[in-house]
Formats: structure tokens, sequence, C-alpha cells
């Protein structure tokens, strides 16, 4: 099997999805001679208007975060134009360390009915998006270390010729369950769907990043921080503004995130499937 490129193709709102893909996609790049290295950052609106196609000689790493235990349902449509081409694929999720449910299993199943054939697969942590505490600064070094010897176990499988014909087996279930609803202790549903950061013009010095965050495009150059669309609460934005001046204020969200920070303290380790 001739690998000629590998390529780590990503969604990430806050960088930490990326940051694994990355690193997987140039380990995997070292360990097969003579295969080159590209990158596809699909998370700015506009990379998601465009077809990519791969081919039987391609080594795909595909990554999202999870959201609400799936992958984000606003990337389905755009899923659903790859054409795989016959390329190896490497499904890789990253969750808040709460659980990455069936997002794993829906990911391999897109990338297999794309014409993608999938021959391993991850679950990493990273950072919460809605939190600075819960799973705070990962991926970490000790995650990074993990990825690399994954990614270089992977590609020593693939350059083996020990690819079974099946896709890889991962964990989840199938039929996929229903999207994680965020409820409170009397198991009353909260609604956060409609939830958007809000702005405190005092902070704002109008810099911009937020515009560039924002994967949905719900930011416009010509009103920077206010959120005027689509929010699937990446928390990009929030995250990545210099001066502070995004946060949230909505009850419900505030809870949520609290109750996640309090019910899943335990560092969880990345799951591998080889």
């Amino acid at each position: 099997m001739m690998i000629k490129r590998v390529i780590g193709m990503y969604f990430s709102g806050t960088g930490t999805t990326g940051k694994i893909v990355t690193a997987a996609a140039e380990t995997m790049h070292e360990e097969i001679p003579g295969s080159s290295l590209a990158q596809i950052n699909f998370t700015p609106l506009q990379t998601r208007s465009k077809v990519y196609r791969f081919s039987s000689e391609d080594l795909v790493v595909f990554g999202t975060p999870v959201i609400a235990g799936r992958v984000p349902n606003v990337l389905l449509k755009f899923l659903n134009t790859l054409e795989g081409g016959g390329a190896l694929a490497v499904p890789v999720v990253l969750y808040g360390n709460r659980n990455f449910d069936d997002a794993l299993i829906e990911l391999r199943d897109i990338l297999e009915a794309r014409g993608f054939h999938t021959v391993a697969a991850a679950a990493f942590i990273g950072e919460h998006s809605f939190s600075r505490v819960l799973a705070a600064g990962r991926p970490n070094e000790k995650d990074m270390a993990i990825c690399r010897d994954f990614a270089k176990s992977a590609a020593a499988k693939i350059l083996s010729g020990d690819v079974p014909p099946g896709p890889v087996t991962v964990d989840g279930q199938e039929p996929l369950r229903d999207y994680y609803k965020p409820r409170d202790r009397q198991g009353n549903f909260i609604n956060i769907l409609k939830v958007k950061p809000k702005l405190d013009e005092a902070k704002c010095d109008g810099c911009g990043l937020c515009v560039e965050a924002c994967p949905m495009g719900s930011i416009k150059p010509e009103a920077p921080g206010v959120v005027d669309g689509i929010c699937i609460k990446c928390c990009g934005c929030e995250k990545k503004c210099p001066q502070g001046a995004l946060y949230f204020d909505d009850p419900g969200y505030l809870y949520h995130k609290e109750e996640l920070e309090l019910g899943y303290p335990e560092p969880k380790e990345p799951k591998l499937f080889l």
C-alpha cells in the first residue's frame, strides 16, 4: 500500500482538536517514507464551501470536537460532500472530559460512507469549551506524547499491510443515541441552544480576533464581539479574546457549566483504537 500524502484535516474552535490532529499527521508523515504532508483546517466558514477530494494514495487524520456527545451537527452537510476516493483515514474526536458518547463511531461511519477506509481511531481530551477549569490545559504534554505514540503505531500498522478490510472497531452505540441534553438536579432539561456570549463594550478594543475565531461567520467585521447568527458555543471567540470582553451570563448555561466542573473532575485518559 503506497501512501504518498498524509493530511491532517480538522475543525477546531479553540485549537485543541487541531493540536492533536496536526501532531498525529506530522508524526505519521515522519514515519511513512516518501510521503508529503498537508494540513486542512476547515474551521473557518468559507473553507466549508469547497469539495475536498482524496485518493487511495492519501492518508487522512480527520478530527472534530464532540458537541453533546456527537459530531457537531452543523458539520454534517459539509462532511457529506467529502469524496474519500479510497483514502485511508484515522478518525479522531476530542471531548471536554465528560464523555465522547457516540461521536467517534458517528465520525467513523461518515468517513466510511464517503469512501474512506478507516484503519485506526482515537478519542482525546481537551479543555472543555465552556470552562477554564474542566480538563484545563489539555491536551497536555502527556496527551501529546500519547498522540505521537498512537500515530507511530497506526503508521506501523499501515506499513505492515496489516489493514483489515472492514472499518476500525471503536466504542459507541448503533443506532446512535440522541444528543446529550443537560439537565438540572431534578432531571429537568436545560435548554441552552439559543444562548450566545455577550459583549462588554467597555473592554472591547475592536481588534477583530473574534470575527476570525467564529466558525459560523456569526460575528461581522463591522460589529466585533456581537454574535448575530448561529452560535454553536465552541467558545473560540470568548477564549481567544485578549481583552476578556466576551462572556456568558445565561443562568442555565452557567448552571450546566458548574455541574460539568463538579461532576467530572477526574482526568479522563485518551482512548485508542488500533
